[in-house]
């Protein structure tokens, strides 16, 4: 178990790194900020030379790959670090510079425990890329074929899990301040980013989830997904079949090569609600490096290590959510938000259907070629401290790929609306999964699910259910000491502890406590 000594010492060198680029100025200054926080705030950046604009996304890259990971999050939401921060962190890409060959190639053999030459004809020394978990080298397989191969940094589980255990303690003694740090649940969002994290850092998920996004996709025209090589692949190597395509965002390549750049964006936009609404499974790291355009003109997608989910019920609530904004009815979102119980039921419908509309009509009223999802969504956040709506993390994910698709597609067809493609598709999503034949289908299957479970329900009638909200049950939580019960405890060391933990505390607010909450 780590000591606090060491947690502190950690968000202390955070703590001055973020000072030294400028990135507390604008938390320090921020009214929401717990006084005593930014009190603090101003004593880690003593003795700093700071510029005159705050760069943060030079800041997250120096603190190393688990804060490149929070700040692409923070990059999606400037409701929490503010619109000059949330563009800068745009600028924040997932590369490190990349690992000797030497050491990849030690760690194919011994992952495998099996010289490489066994296993591949040959492998370009040169990395094709170099993120922060992982760096990819083009092979040719024994048996003569083209591939990619994932393999993870040395080390890199291992530090992870050093730079979480710490996020984890110091969110626990920040959401025990209270007040809006408890309403933003920095707990829970460290746990789902612990979640995702850990998915990433074992290769053999992400092979699964593109084989599992292969069969949903099966339907849709036009989009691939590379073949695993599973002989190839295990927790800390994966094999892929290798891409021959335009990176998406190279649009003069594809103007060059043919291609009809406003089809492309609107498949790149369907693909999405087909992945997000129909299936409730879908590809969360949608950015301009994982998707190529081949000769054909299909979109093929890499890099599945980071995937979204939604429920059934969570889809449809966020079906009508968008068809509504798309229609004017206010009033229907607004009931969905308090059905789904992102809003507490002691606040008004009507008053957050008004506070809706005055997100939702300035939008509708401009012309289609200005209308965005990602100002929708800036709108949308605006509003959820008045009405206390907690930080869903299960639907970050989502936000971000929608905001992601919205800037390639525009950046494909500056004309495209994401209104006007998705508009038909949520529309007959809708009238499929809730209209009439498919209530009466829902009711015929409820019913017989119920009487299968009549014997079971008549055995446990003393059990109670409390009905389900919109959001998934939060997954278990670790327990961590805060320095106070230290003290009742009776440890005589805890007053040191308490004012460094304060201290690192103040000092990572602007990089982590946005980061938890987001």
């Amino acid at each position: 178990m780590t000591r606090p000594s060491t947690h502190i010492f950690r968000l202390l060198s955070w703590g001055r790194t973020l000072a030294r680029h400028g990135a507390l100025r604008g938390i320090e200054g921020d009214p929401n900020t717990p006084p005593q926080v930014r009190r603090l705030m101003r004593v880690a950046r003593l003795g700093t030379i700071q510029p005159r604009a705050p760069d943060y996304a030079s800041a997250f890259r120096a603190i190393g790959p688990a804060a490149i990971k929070l700040g692409q999050t923070l990059a999606t939401r400037p409701d929490l670090v503010g619109e000059e921060a949330a563009h800068n962190l745009l600028s924040l890409q997932d590369s490190l510079p990349p690992v000797p060959y030497a050491a990849i190639e030690q760690q194919i053999e011994a992952s495998f425990q099996r010289p490489i030459g066994e296993l591949f004809a040959s492998v370009d020394p040169e990395p094709v890329g170099s993120a922060s978990i992982a760096q990819v080298h083009k092979a040719v397989t024994s048996d003569g074929r083209s591939v990619a191969i994932k393999v993870l940094r040395p080390g890199i589980r291992e530090r992870f899990a050093r730079d979480i255990a710490t996020y984890e303690w110091a969110a626990a003694h920040l959401e025990a301040l209270g007040g809006e740090a408890a309403r933003l649940r920095p707990r829970l969002t460290i746990a789902n980013f612990k979640r995702w994290t850990l998915r990433e850092l074992d290769l053999r998920r992400e092979a699964a989830s593109a084989s599992e996004l292969d069969g949903v996709m099966q339907g849709f025209p036009d989009y691939h997904i590379p073949a695993i090589d599973w002989d190839r692949t295990n927790g800390r190597v994966l094999t892929i079949a290798w891409v021959d395509g335009i990176k998406i965002s190279n649009v003069d390549a594809l103007r060059a090569a043919g291609h009809d750049l406003p089809d492309l964006a609107r498949r790149l936009v369907l693909a999405f609600l087909t992945q997000a609404i129909s299936a409730g499974f879908f590809h969360a790291d949608m950015h301009q490096g994982n998707l190529f355009v081949k000769a054909d003109g299909g979109i093929a997608a890499i890099d599945f290590g980071i995937m979204g989910r939604i429920d059934r019920q969570a889809r449809q609530w966020l079906a009508e959510i968008l068809y509504g904004l798309t229609t004017g009815n206010y009033r229907r979102v607004a009931e969905i938000h308090f059905e789904a119980q992102y809003v507490p039921s002691h606040h008004s419908v009507d008053e957050f259907a008004t506070a809706l509309r005055a997100v939702g009509e300035p939008m509708r009223g401009k012309p289609v070629s200005e209308l965005s999802v990602g100002q929708m969504l800036d709108g949308l956040f605006a509003i959820t401290r008045e009405f206390d709506m907690a930080t869903q993390p299960h639907l970050l994910l989502l936000q971000k790929t929608m905001v992601m698709v919205e800037g390639i597609a525009t950046q494909l067809d500056p004309g495209i609306n994401m209104w006007d493609v998705s508009g038909p598709f949520v529309k007959d999503w809708i009238r499929d999964e809730l209209g009439p034949e498919a209530a009466i289908a829902d009711r015929i299957r409820q019913h017989g699910e119920t009487l299968l479970k009549v014997p079971s329900l008549i055995r446990r009638l003393e059990e109670m259910f409390p009905p389900k909200g919109g959001a998934p049950d939060p997954p278990p939580l670790p327990d961590v000491e805060l320095l106070w019960e230290r003290r009742a405890a009776g440890s005589r060391r805890w007053p040191g502890y308490l004012l460094a933990a304060l201290l690192g505390g103040g000092a990572v607010w602007g990089s982590m406590v946005a980061g938890w909450l987001g």
